[in-house]
């Protein structure tokens, strides 16, 4: 029988995923904890006892020592590691004795999830050594997708609202919280309930883009944008956001690139639509002397794209990983996990557009084949069926003294 823990929960997903996982810790034995930051996290704690925190992030190192000592914490689980309560707590964590199990969407889609000790993106401890991968990814089984689950974007939106709405009450009974999202929710609901709708008046035109590029072998690079918001560009790149990615990369493609190659820009799905990036983009390319070079899309085939682009441009999206999966060369602008030597290329972009190789598709299985092994966790965090997969998947790892990842290193 596994050891019986101490859970401590801090800020989680908005979702009923953190208060399910506590039920089944406690089915099996394990004292749980909560913190409750604002009054979202109270809500879908779906009325669990908690302590609720209302002080600054900058006082919150004390608070949690105490409680780490009074309760005997021997665990704390958390989404996402970058977060303003969260970066105090996993550094008291480690300096406590506290393991810190870190939540966060998958580097791997669409079926898993990410969960790792002590950090996850840039923070994995991961090893960035192509080698290590390559003797140990050579004796793991290669892993399909799972099991599959539907979750429409409908009902993480009503997730979301839930979670939200709750806020009104932060400044009564949480006026220590500050959010770390750079957008507050109302803003975000007015740009998707402008974009969304729209999307269906851009398909058909941004399909036909997609086929004119194929059918006539256009050669083609592929600029995937990312979430301005997304801790991935504000915490773990060298970009302010995606206007100043595509203002460098760009840049680069007017001076470096084939002069009969195309840029082409696809916006993500869930992009909020508070900028208006094809006047950027048009504003750029006159600046830059690129008309009729680029070509903005909002929705498009993505797994078309990556399988006939000449090479994909990516700071640190998970697309990075779809594009090294197919076989396309592909050059990463920060330090996501896959940048290794032998996946992407290593050099400046400027050099990327003449002198791009092809990733090594065996190290790419053997890498493949590690982090889910050590890092996924076949579930997901919004629909019923994808948070009974999450809870039963982690069960597992969050009782066990030593990681996958531990126990490959």
């Amino acid at each position: 029988m596994n050891q019986v823990r101490n859970f401590l929960f801090l800020q989680g997903v908005c979702s009923p995923f953190f208060a399910r996982l506590a039920d089944r810790l406690k089915a099996k034995g394990h004292r749980v904890f909560k913190v409750n930051f604002n009054a979202g996290d109270w809500v879908t704690w779906d009325n669990h006892p908690g302590w609720n925190y209302r002080g600054h992030a900058s006082e919150l190192s004390d608070f949690l020592d105490a409680k780490y000592r009074k309760f005997e914490i021997t665990d704390q689980i958390l989404f996402g590691d970058c977060r303003p309560v969260h970066r105090p707590a996993v550094s008291q964590a480690r300096g406590s004795g506290v393991r810190t199990h870190v939540f966060e969407e998958a580097y791997f889609r669409p079926f898993w999830v990410t969960l790792e000790r002590e950090g996850v993106n840039a923070h994995s401890l991961l090893p960035r050594d192509p080698d290590w991968y390559r003797e140990v990814g050579a004796n793991l089984p290669d892993h399909s997708d799972r099991e599959p689950f539907q979750t429409s974007f409908k009902i993480r939106a009503i997730h979301d609202i839930y979670y939200h709405t709750a806020g009104i009450f932060n400044p009564f009974f949480y006026p220590g919280y500050r959010t770390h999202a750079p957008v507050n929710a109302p803003v975000e609901y007015f740009g998707y309930a402008f974009r969304l709708p729209m999307l269906r008046f851009h398909e058909r035109k941004n399909a036909a883009v997609v086929n004119d590029l194929v059918q006539n072998s256009t050669p083609f690079f592929l600029l995937p944008l990312q979430l301005d918001n997304d801790s991935q560009i504000r915490d773990h790149s060298p970009f302010d956001d995606m206007a100043d990615v595509m203002e460098f990369v760009m840049k680069s493609f007017a001076h470096h690139a084939p002069r009969n190659a195309k840029l082409v820009i696809k916006n993500h799905p869930l992009d909020m639509g508070l900028v208006n990036y094809p006047r950027l983009i048009t504003r750029l390319s006159k600046h830059l002397g690129l008309e009729g070079r680029v070509e903005y899309i909002e929705t498009g085939n993505l797994d078309t794209l990556l399988r006939h682009t000449l090479g994909t441009v990516t700071v640190n999206s998970t697309v990075g990983g779809l594009s090294l999966g197919l076989n396309r060369p592909t050059i990463a602008l920060s330090t996501p996990i896959y940048n290794l030597p032998g996946l992407t290329f290593q050099g400046d972009l400027d050099d990327f557009w003449q002198n791009r190789h092809t990733p090594d598709a065996e190290l790419f299985r053997c890498f493949r084949n590690t982090v889910i092994h050590a890092t996924q966790i076949n579930g997901g965090f919004y629909c019923t069926k994808g948070i009974d997969l999450a809870v039963q998947n982690s069960l597992r790892i969050l009782e066990s003294e030593r990681s996958p990842l531990q126990e490959l290193l």
